[in-house]
């Protein structure tokens, strides 16, 4: 293939999956990650000699999940394939959540083969269809000589709109021959993004020059931008508290005295008490999702009067669940960065800065002593707070923590602290469990040298733990430290509050996920008391191998119902159903 890096704008001959592969390359594409299977072995075939890993997952949802993560990380596109059919609709789940996370990301889909289609042949599934509502766009191969085309087409598109794409491609054109040029990258698509119109950046400039109260909320995209430093600029002019949004605890520096914590749910009331008091927000990066807006520990918090300047890439983003004063289509970086220049010029009133950050550092040294209060309430084994405060301890500045859903993961949200970007990757709005181990590994990838751990409950444990046999058999060491309370705890919370102890489908009975963890050639290590954890995370760093740590936790410290807006108190109208009915409990 030397031919086509040395004639350019020259056409050559190669068969469509050489084209396929050669596009993989100039895309910067290191590995894919997947389940062999016949329908793509010719491309699959290429791959060693040129120089992309294939990491063979246990289950396709698992390759998904690992290149969102990757992604998140690394900024590259991840890259996922399987096999037509069950292959393919094995990995909806985890498209779907990159899908809502806007992680780019190429899903190489082989289909049915074209002389055969419509005959509901062996594995044969319309996956166009399939993956319409769950991606950015489904990019179909409609001859072999469009491979290359086609595949710079999803990657463009996957890059500009944030979120995967389907390439879908019919099993028999990975054969025969085209004439075709690889294009480098900047040839096709363009990474950079502009800062938005002048006007809307004058009006945000004069609207927070003007503010008596201004608050930033900081997103997913400043870290995507790598715009921190721009957000801490406007910062410290303004002397503006800073919240991330929510499950993004690494889009501000947790450390900086202007850093007040997420918002969202299970976030930091600093944050929210912050917040109350805005007469502007400043929303870079955050589409101000309305989950992550919604009232959390009966604090009402996003104030309705407020005026909000929202940046973000995406047109679809802006106004979309608040109204604004101004919607900014920009990158985040480049837009704050226009931002401050324009406010440059204003003159701090060191009264006012005195006061305000006296004002942020009391409500956050309030929220920090009854977070340590609530973890050291005992537990039986251990309270799960103070798995999270004692893990949180050891962390190395590096570190990346992987969250999942479910209760402790979302406890986590507000015991997690970050100095770094690109190091909290949750599972997000999409909320789906078995999230947080296979991103643990897609992210160790993207940063080799930084200890990645995975916060997991053990139901997702159950639906993951699969995914060691990968970690053990490609090196890739991680930790999972799962937190092991018998019972799927965030629903069970559910049967709590509202179906009055009432356990169905609630608890479920774990092996022993150390010893299991060591059959399958991994570090396995149980704990039991809230002392062990710190060292034993720390030995686990150091010894730098696939390790599995089983957290013996009380399953019956519950945070709050996710979904309050599902439930109601249980009424009953027939008559064997009558002792269900919560006005009956007491009787």
């Amino acid at each position: 293939m030397a031919e086509t890096k040395t004639l350019r704008g020259t056409k050559v001959k190669m068969t469509p999956s050489e084209a396929i592969v050669e596009t993989l390359v100039a895309e910067g594409v290191k590995h894919i990650s997947g389940i062999l299977g016949s329908a793509f072995m010719d491309m699959l075939d290429l791959l060693p000699t040129a120089g992309i890993r294939f990491i063979g997952v246990r289950h396709e949802q698992s390759a998904a999940h690992m290149e969102d993560a990757y992604c998140r990380v690394s900024g590259v596109a991840g890259v996922v394939i399987g096999q037509n059919g069950p292959g393919m609709t094995n990995m909806v789940t985890s498209v779907a959540a990159a899908n809502q996370a806007h992680t780019p990301m190429v899903v190489i889909s082989p289909s049915a083969g074209t002389p055969t289609v419509g005959w509901d042949g062996f594995q044969e599934c319309d996956q166009v269809s399939v993956f319409k509502a769950i991606t950015k766009e489904t990019v179909r191969v409609t001859h072999p000589g469009r491979v290359a085309d086609c595949l710079r087409t999803a990657f463009r598109i996957a890059y500009a709109e944030r979120g995967p794409v389907l390439f879908d491609i019919p099993r028999d054109y990975f054969y025969g021959e085209v004439e075709d040029q690889i294009l480098k990258p900047h040839q096709y698509r363009v990474d950079s993004r502009g800062c938005g119109s002048s006007e809307s950046l004058d009006r945000a400039a004069e609207i927070l020059a003007n503010a008596e109260y201004p608050v930033i909320i900081s997103g997913r995209g400043t870290v995507d931008s790598d715009g921190i430093e721009e957000i801490r600029n406007i910062a410290e002019h303004l002397t503006a508290p800073v919240a991330v949004s929510y499950m993004h605890n690494d889009a501000f520096p947790a450390d900086h005295p202007l850093a007040v914590g997420p918002i969202g749910y299970m976030g930091s009331k600093a944050a929210m008490n912050t917040l109350k008091q805005a007469d502007v927000i400043l929303a870079v990066g955050t589409r101000l999702s309305v989950f992550g807006t919604l009232p959390c520990y009966d604090i009402d918090y996003f104030p309705k009067d407020a005026q909000i300047i929202q940046i973000d890439i995406n047109p679809r983003q802006i106004a979309r669940t608040h109204p604004v004063e101004v919607g900014i289509i920009g990158d985040a970086r480049e837009a704050s960065r226009e931002i401050m220049k324009r406010l440059k010029d204003i003159k701090p009133n060191p009264k006012q800065e005195k006061l305000r950050l006296g004002e942020i550092t009391h409500e956050k040294q309030k929220w920090e002593q009854e977070l340590v209060d609530l973890a050291m309430i005992d537990g039986t084994p251990i309270n799960p707070r103070r798995a999270l405060l004692e893990l949180t301890k050891v962390l190395p500045e590096n570190a990346i923590v992987t969250t999942d859903i479910g209760n402790v993961s979302s406890t986590a949200n507000a015991y997690l602290k970050f100095n770094r970007s690109r190091r909290h990757i949750a599972a997000l709005t999409f909320g789906n469990t078995g999230f947080a181990y296979p991103s643990a590994l897609g992210a160790k990838l993207a940063e080799p040298n930084a200890p990645v751990i995975a916060i997991v409950g053990d139901g997702a444990w159950g639906m993951s733990l699969h995914e060691v046999s990968t970690a053990v058999e490609e090196n890739i060491p991680v930790i999972a430290c799962v937190f092991n309370n018998n019972a799927w705890c965030a629903e069970k919370k559910n049967q709590v509050d509202f179906y009055n102890n009432r356990f169905v489908g609630a608890d479920i009975q774990n092996p022993d996920f150390a010893e299991v963890a060591r059959s399958m050639g991994a570090v396995g290590i149980r704990v039991e008391t809230p002392e062990e954890l710190g060292p034993v995370i720390e030995e686990a760093i150091k010894l730098n191998k696939p390790t599995v740590i089983d957290i013996q936790v009380d399953g019956t410290q519950l945070a709050p119902p996710f979904r309050k807006d599902a439930l109601k108190m249980p009424t009953r109208l027939l008559a064997k159903y009558s002792h269900l009915d919560h006005k009956n409990w007491d009787k």
